[in-house]
């Protein structure tokens, strides 16, 4: 028994060390588990603060964000600027536009010229002549000569329109009016007397003096069209029927029509007479 009692004696010993040096090894282990995480972080960090591509990659981030700031401020700007500009168009709208008086300068330079005008077409004292053309060869002229027409049509007024290009002896008589200079078409005289080109009957149509003038013109119905030539103011050659050759029994050879014009055609009886 008493051997007994000192081997319990001696394993006690035995037993508490080991129990100790186990508690000792179990917080042992958890201080250099937690100190090797600490101490292998360390150099992180270290390394981090020391690093001056991380630093560098800081700065251009913020550059970066301070540019997306400038386009902002930029993009605000130009909003601004197209916000004033609308509003400033919708109160331009909403202003009331005033005809323009009847002193300006083409209305008093017409009334002058339409008095005593200098250039003046004999035997058309009693109608309205616009020289133009039907052809589109040009662009600009084609749509002045059509806006003309367009306006005299709007009043329903009879006009002697003379197309050049369906006749060159129209050509002839206008160049021999303005003595043989380069005129634009169309060009308008009324009663005989020169008025202008497109610019000016559009000018005289805004103002008003236009529907003045022809105050005493005959109107024509509306929408009428004329059956001979359908508005046209030709139609082909009864003698030739356009060909503008003719035989002549006597001599047995083709000749030149002498009735039409170089593209065997003749001016409307029914409308231009």
């Amino acid at each position: 028994m008493a051997e007994q009692g000192n081997n319990k004696a001696k394993s006690s010993p035995s037993s508490s060390s080991s129990s100790s040096s186990s508690g000792s090894m179990f917080f042992n282990r958890a201080y250099t588990m937690h100190g090797t995480a600490a101490e292998a972080n360390a150099p992180k960090v270290h390394h981090l603060l020391h690093n001056h591509s991380s630093l560098n990659r800081a700065a251009s981030i913020s550059k970066i964000y301070n540019s997306i700031d400038s386009v902002k401020g930029k993009v605000k700007k130009l909003c601004n600027l197209f916000e004033s500009g609308k509003t400033a168009s919708k109160e331009a709208s909403h202003k009331v536009v005033s005809r323009p008086p009847k002193s300006l300068g083409y209305s008093s330079s017409f009334s002058s010229g339409f008095n005593s005008p200098l250039i003046r077409l004999p035997g058309t004292e009693d109608r309205i002549v616009v020289y133009l053309t039907s052809l589109r060869g040009v662009r600009r002229t084609y749509e002045d000569c059509y806006a003309v027409r367009m306006i005299f049509r709007g009043f329903r007024v009879w006009v002697d329109e003379r197309d050049v290009s369906m006749d060159a002896a129209y050509k002839k008589e206008l160049q021999s009016l303005f003595k043989n200079k380069n005129v634009s078409l169309p060009q308008v005289f009324i009663k005989g007397k020169h008025v202008g080109g497109a610019d000016v009957i559009k000018s005289m149509f805004e103002v008003g003096e236009l529907a003045k003038i022809l105050e005493g013109f005959p109107r024509i119905q509306p929408g009428f069209v004329c059956q001979g030539c359908g508005d046209v103011r030709f139609v082909p050659c009864w003698n030739c029927s356009g060909s503008r050759k003719v035989f002549d029994e006597d001599e047995g050879l083709l000749k030149r029509c002498l009735e039409c014009n170089e593209n065997g055609l003749l001016r409307c009886q029914d409308c231009c007479s």
